[in-house]
């Protein structure tokens, strides 16, 4: 069974509410009709009834909600500028706050904060700054994450993974690399995996000295400490050879409780975790979803700007598969 046809089984007729900031963009609001008609969300899409008609090219518009910014009651933009400078703690001014409403990201990311959705796709037409700015600002990390992290799943027929951090952070020390690693399970789980997680490095299990080698082994250490339940699920420092393969998993790391059986691997730096997904996808042919944003207190999905309506809509079904696991379901 495709992972999509599982996710569309968890979440169909649960009327998951996502915004869609971007209304105007054909692509989003074919995707977002596509998804209603479907019952596999209940899309809130952002822009003027005219905007939103013209991308819908003719088809009905009455399974979507249409909120457009520049004619919200007065009264609803009170208590969303409200809301920025609560979530703010003084750093934002009423006038301020008046000023990001009239920028959709900050508009749709204040209806995710109030509870109006559940969760929001955009990027189809704003860089990814644009989207993920307004989340950390207002909708912040969940408890126990100081920091987000973006993964990606991999499929190959059945084969699947989770690659992390792919997308967020340039630079990991110890402890961020230790909480990319527990905000993974939970990815991985969303995605049906029992998750077998893989600090990676150039080292197993001290087969190499240096600072970067330490800097896994502590985190691998750290990351155990934050997810006791999930200590014989982490281990580290770990070359991806022994983290896939049981046979070199048995020469490398025989005492290991997930080296040569890891689906989850968490790279010691952006640009190794970026490389690697894109090896995978170009040389190994596999499918790459995401960047999923790990670590919110709320979903936020950013699409690429080269997204195609598929793309929105795989993207729109993952971020419902968060939400709907945000609610205990």
């Amino acid at each position: 069974m495709d992972i999509f046809d599982e996710l569309q089984a968890k979440i169909q007729g649960q009327k998951v509410s996502l915004v869609f900031p971007e209304g105007q963009d054909e692509r989003v609001v074919q995707a977002a009709l596509d998804l209603a008609a479907a019952d596999l969300v209940a899309p809130i899409l952002l822009g003027s009834e005219a905007q939103v008609a013209a991308a819908a090219a003719g088809r009905s518009l009455a399974a979507v909600t249409i909120i457009d910014p520049a004619t919200v009651a007065e009264s609803e933009q009170a208590a969303m500028i409200e809301t920025i400078v609560e979530r703010r703690n003084g750093k934002t001014d009423e006038a301020t706050a008046q000023r990001w409403l009239q920028d959709v990201n900050y508009f749709g990311t204040v209806l995710v904060e109030m509870g109006q959705a559940e969760g929001l796709v955009s990027g189809a037409t704003h860089p990814t700054g644009d989207t993920v700015r307004p989340a950390l600002q207002l909708i912040k990390t969940a408890p126990g994450s100081k920091r987000i992290s973006g993964a990606f799943f991999m499929q190959k027929g059945q084969q699947r993974f989770v690659f992390a951090d792919c997308a967020i952070n340039i630079n990991l020390d110890a402890q961020t690399m230790a909480e990319v690693a527990v905000q993974s399970v939970a990815t991985a789980q969303l995605f049906g995996l029992d998750p077998k997680v893989a600090l990676l490095s150039f080292s197993t299990k001290g087969s190499a000295r240096g600072d970067m080698v330490d800097k896994v082994q502590e985190a691998t250490a750290l990351a155990k400490e934050m997810a006791p339940a999930l200590a014989d699920r982490i281990d580290g420092e770990l070359q991806f050879d022994a983290a896939i393969n049981q046979t070199v998993a048995a020469a490398k790391a025989p005492d290991s409780s997930i080296a040569g059986e890891a689906n989850v691997f968490i790279f010691p730096s952006l640009e190794a975790g970026n490389i690697a997904y894109k090896v995978a996808q170009r040389l190994g042919d596999f499918e790459a979803y995401g960047p999923i944003l790990q670590g919110l207190a709320k979903p936020v999905s950013d699409l690429s700007r080269g997204a195609s309506q598929q793309d929105v809509y795989q993207v729109a079904i993952i971020t419902a598969a968060q939400a709907l696991a945000a609610r205990g379901e």
